[in-house]
């Protein structure tokens, strides 16, 4: 038998065998985890503490396919945005760089889909604008149109109710042509940063207008507070309605009732105007609350409405609605809404938002009669979700939202027709137990941004 030779080779031998690695998959970090913007007014404020964060809505969307930036460790990256000229900097600071498979994000290709041609360079170069630029708003805005002024007594700087001593007044500027061209594209880093789902729009269609809120101190300084962009398009026959597509107050000055006067300044214009009537493209909570804290008041106001609006308070007041038999209706005659419209220029969607706000306000004790009002409230939003007519033949669909995915969650029954078979198709218990809930949950969610505009009402009423 022939003897077994061991092998000289190091590799064969276990304690001398070569390690073999694998390199770590480079997950990628999210541009809002490593990404810090600031708003500053001077160039003492860049890299202090007295810069203003300003919190984008979503930064992925710039980087990459998926929203990641890879090849970087220990990366960060902070922004400074002028209040003066809306120009930029960006500071970008990493540990080291590595192709880990995902290859390296090009950052200044990615900050460039956000800031354009106002990412300045350099630090000096940015630091130079708050002297060279210092008079920018005041020169964008010499030869615009002032809509409204709004004098110091009539606003607060902070919620404790001091004014601000500096200031002579506040404007609302319509601005044209060049000028308006020049600032807008200035302002759409903004508009991306903070405005979900927003694009800019086209300078260069003349249905497009702009209004600045400015703040006008006493040494003849401008600042800009606030902007708004809105389409005035035709409407048959012979009239113009106004759309409005983006409204922002820049956010060192939001919370203050800034955008309530920018948006005030807005519906003035409109009537002075005689446009058919003014809506919004689709309204963020925070807008409608504003928007309806302007709204109710004039309705308030409006003699046209009182009839209808007291008879219905009358009903709320005297019958009980939790016991009904059937859907209980106390929406107004559209004679009421049209006259809204055309003396006002509240639209029809707006009037029925703004309607259950009148009626909670005009139900004084409003405790006393919450249970009748809280039936209207589910009795027009079971007809908004489900639809008016419950005997419908067809599908339904209704949203519930759950934990795996509240975006895409939904219940979806159907409904067959004919003869005996033109019965609505019964949903399993459980489902009509989880529909309950959630038609529950909006009407509490309702009430209370009714409430929330009731209290600011009443406080400036009084």
């Amino acid at each position: 038998m022939g003897t077994k030779h061991h092998s000289s080779d190091p590799v064969s031998d276990p304690k001398k065998r070569r390690k073999v690695g694998f390199s770590k998959v480079d997950e990628g970090v999210e541009p809002n985890d490593c990404i810090k913007i600031y708003m500053v007014s001077r160039q003492e404020e860049v890299g202090s503490p007295e810069s203003f964060p300003v919190e984008p809505v979503d930064l992925g969307p710039f980087f990459e396919e998926d929203g990641n930036i890879y090849g970087y460790q220990g990366l960060k990256i902070t922004i400074w945005i002028s209040s003066i000229s809306f120009q930029a900097y960006a500071d970008i600071s990493f540990e080291s760089t590595s192709d880990a498979g995902k290859g390296i994000t090009d950052l200044n290709s990615s900050l460039q889909n956000i800031f354009a041609d106002n990412l300045v360079e350099t630090k000096d170069d940015f630091l130079k604008t708050f002297s060279t630029e210092s008079n920018y708003i005041k020169s964008m805005i010499s030869e615009g149109k002032t809509i409204q002024q709004i004098v110091p007594s009539s606003y607060n700087n902070e919620s404790n109710g001091t004014l601000k001593a500096d200031c002579s007044e506040l404007e609302v500027v319509h601005v044209e042509g060049t000028s308006m061209g020049l600032l807008y594209c200035r302002l759409v880093p903004l508009v991306l940063l903070l405005v979900d789902g927003s694009n800019p729009i086209d300078v260069t269609d003349p249905d497009w207008e702009v209004y600045l809120l400015v703040e006008k101190k006493n040494d003849e300084s401008q600042k800009l507070l606030g902007f708004a962009a809105l389409y005035r398009f035709f409407h048959y026959p012979n009239s113009k309605r106004l759309r409005l597509g983006q409204i922002l107050v820049l956010p060192p000055y939001q919370r203050k009732g800034y955008g309530g006067h920018l948006f005030e300044a807005i519906t003035h214009m409109a009537v002075s105007d005689n446009v058919y009537d003014l809506s919004i493209e689709e309204p963020l909570d925070s807008l409608q609350h504003v928007r309806s804290c302007v709204d109710v008041p004039r309705l308030l106001a409006l003699q046209a409405i009182q009839p209808s609006l007291d008879s219905a308070a009358l009903r709320l007041k005297q019958e009980n609605l939790t016991k009904r038999t059937q859907i209980t209706k106390l929406t107004p005659p559209s004679s009421v809404i049209e006259e809204a419209r055309k003396t006002l220029k509240i639209n029809k969607k707006q009037f029925l938002q703004c309607w259950e706000i009148l009626l909670y306000v005009k139900l004084d004790p409003v405790e006393k009669y919450m249970e009748n009002f809280r039936s209207v409230v589910l009795d027009r939003i079971r007809a908004d979700v489900i639809g008016k007519d419950t005997g419908g033949v067809g599908k339904r669909v209704i949203e519930v939202p759950t934990e795996y995915d509240e975006e895409v969650s939904f219940v979806m029954f159907r409904t067959t027709g004919g003869g005996d078979e033109g019965k609505e198709v019964e949903m399993e218990e459980q489902d009509l137990s989880k529909q309950e809930e959630q038609l529950q949950k909006l009407v509490d969610e309702r009430i209370q941004a009714i409430k929330l505009v009731a209290q600011k009402v009443c406080v400036k009423s009084s």
